[in-house]
């Protein structure tokens, strides 16, 4: 390619969000990247739902330098997916951010209007209030449900749901009733597995999967953040599991269970330690 006809890099003069809508637009355009030009909604959408879960990870991790650098990647999905609609005509990144802008101020009245919320509870009461009546009369007979994404995981999904229930009042009032509702679920969970029905084990664990979301909820954990938690946590250990084997030269696949439960209390206490 005449390099005389490549793209040029952004004015650095501009603000940095122009700098990185420049960027986007001509990675589209003419001369651009073939890999840009190639993406839609549909490619992009496990990039979204990546960078989302790669934030999260950084916020956990307390890791200022890296929660930066994905918060980056998942700004770049947005000026991304605002470019292909752009390009079609159908809405631009300025529309994307005036309307949410919009959308805070009119569903914040108690701080940009004469309106007054004391609480956090209070705040979110007036904003389902507002957003009901934005809706318009389609709203007054639909679900409290509606509106939820359909792709969220499954245990985010639960705990959306929930809380949606609770603002009705459908909820218990705290967190005893609900230990006692695991312990249902497990009991009927266990009558399950001894009839042997593959649909009723599945129904069953779904239920027990629900009311722990529900305990979680209550003890003011997310799950999903939770179980990733504990996930990531498993997999530190698993690794240090492995690496003291090869250390011993033991093979896993040649170990019993016991024997490798052994190694997995060791490598629970070193890093105890």
């Amino acid at each position: 390619m005449d390099t005389t006809t490549r793209p040029t890099p952004p004015d650095p003069r501009l603000p940095p969000l122009d700098q990185l809508r420049d960027v986007v637009a001509k990675l589209r355009g003419p001369g651009g990247c073939p890999w840009d030009r190639e993406q839609t909604h549909a490619t992009l959408r496990g990039g979204l739902l990546e960078e989302a879960y790669e934030v999260v990870a950084a916020i956990d991790a307390g890791d200022d330098a890296n929660l930066r650098e994905e918060l980056g990647d998942l700004l770049l999905q947005v000026i991304f997916h605002s470019q292909l609609a752009a390009e079609d005509g159908r809405f631009q990144f300025d529309d994307v951010a005036r309307e949410i802008a919009g959308k805070l101020v009119r569903r914040h009245p108690h701080v940009f209007g004469a309106e007054s919320a004391e609480t956090s509870a209070a705040v979110l009461v007036k904003w389902d209030e507002i957003k009901r009546a934005e809706k318009g009369g389609a709203a007054a007979a639909a679900s409290l449900l509606d509106g939820l994404p359909v792709g969220l995981p499954a245990l985010l999904h639960a705990h959306k749901v929930q809380k949606k229930a609770a603002k009705v009042g459908f909820d218990w009032p705290d967190a005893p009733p609900i230990m006692a509702k695991v312990r249902e679920e497990i009991a009927e969970l266990e009558e399950a597995i001894a009839g042997g029905s593959a649909a009723e084990i599945e129904g069953e664990l779904g239920d027990l999967l629900f009311s722990v979301v529900n305990l979680a909820r209550h003890l003011h954990v997310e799950a999903e953040v939770a179980l990733s938690g504990s996930t990531e946590k498993f997999s530190a250990r698993f690794r240090d599991l492995e690496g003291l084997a090869r250390e011993r030269g033991l093979e896993l696949e040649k170990m019993t269970l016991g024997e490798m439960d052994v190694l997995w209390e060791e490598v629970k206490q070193a890093r105890k330690g």
